[in-house]
């Protein structure tokens, strides 16, 4: 059985970019981006299907 952790001695984390806020910056900015998009095409396509394909007189 493993010891309780009683130490943060040896223990290390790894930010790729933290200290870039550039680059945060630019991964919220797509995902809002793609968010954007996925909602724009599915009112997009919702509009298309519910479109009745009789013409209105």
């Amino acid at each position: 059985m493993s010891s309780p952790i009683s130490s943060w001695e040896g223990a290390s984390a790894i930010f790729t970019f933290a200290d870039k806020p550039a680059v945060t910056v630019t991964i919220v900015v797509i995902a809002v981006a793609l968010t954007v998009f996925a909602v724009w095409a599915t009112i997009r396509h919702e509009k298309h299907s519910y479109n009745s394909p009789m013409t209105k007189k």
